[in-house]
């Protein structure tokens, strides 16, 4: 990894992509989201202060574990005057975020748990399929998996039979 002098307090967009580890489309793309910033030399080149490092550590450390941009974004406005993330900013983040993950990683469980039933069933019409019926949204008044038509409640939607599946078209 590439030392930049402690005399340098500017980066040039291949410096930064060379010490964050980051593309220089990746770092190009963060400063068009509002993650990171430049300022432009007469000669309309990018120059990110050093702590565009820290910045981009911190964005690349979120995404890693599944927060959305949009999120980090909004993190990163909160902090006064734009100021590079602490480590301290970072234990307040993440913890408010741990629920959301604690969510989704629930989620990605339970597909998993399910997932080799629904392919082994090749046609998606499961009683409890977690991908075509998540939640098991028409368990209780019907078996399978079955397209909403819109304006009509579960009870209506599709049905052309009895209430029991040998009786289903």
């Amino acid at each position: 990894m590439p030392q930049i002098p402690e005399k340098i307090h500017e980066l040039t967009v291949g410096q930064l992509a060379a010490r964050s580890g980051a593309a220089v489309s990746a770092l190009h793309f963060y400063e068009s989201k509002g993650l990171i910033s430049s300022r432009r030399t007469s000669g309309n080149q990018r120059r990110f202060s050093r702590d565009a490092l820290r910045r981009v550590a911190f964005v690349r450390a979120a995404q890693r574990v599944g927060i959305p941009l949009a999120t980090i974004r909004e993190a990163l406005s909160e902090l006064p005057e734009g100021r590079t993330p602490t480590r301290d900013d970072w234990a307040r983040l993440s913890a408010s975020w741990r629920s959301e993950l604690d969510e989704r990683i629930k989620q990605l469980n339970r597909l998993r748990d399910h997932l080799t039933d629904c392919i082994g069933c090749g046609c998606l019409s499961l009683d409890t399929c977690v991908l075509s019926n998540p939640d098991d949204a028409f368990g209780e008044t019907r078996a399978g998996s079955r397209l909403l038509v819109e304006g009509k409640s579960p009870d209506q939607a599709g049905r052309t039979c009895a209430p029991t599946p040998a009786n289903c078209d």
